[in-house]
């Protein structure tokens, strides 16, 4: 069984620099990668949470079922946040599609 263990410590101190080289390549390219994905990601969450805050603007429910009186609407709020919620989703989306390409190019891989 001793037969089986291998002194990593020394094998690791032995390696060239070719070895040490990739092996802190492949080290820092995985967290690269991971942190770019991760943003991708975040980035399709706000615009999914973004777009679901845009519908519901949208619902002047009345304030209960036997109620005929709709929920204190105001043209002027709901047009102000309307705009300025799809301004903020159009820049994501664009900021999205710049990420995926990026990552692409970086990574050679698609999300």
């Amino acid at each position: 069984m001793e037969e089986d263990l291998k002194p990593r410590f020394i094998e690791s101190l032995q390696r060239n620099n070719d070895q040490i080289r990739e092996d802190r390549a492949r080290i820092i390219g995985e967290d690269a990668e991971l942190i770019y994905r991760r943003r991708v990601e975040d980035i399709e969450l706000k615009i999914k949470r973004l777009e679901r805050e845009q519908e519901g603007l949208t619902d002047v429910s009345p304030l209960d079922k036997n109620s005929l009186t709709f929920a204190d609407f105001q043209p002027e709020a709901f047009v102000q946040k309307d705009i300025e919620l799809s301004l903020i989703i159009r820049n994501l989306n664009i900021q999205l599609e710049l990420t995926r390409t990026r990552f692409e190019y970086l990574f050679g891989k698609k999300i």
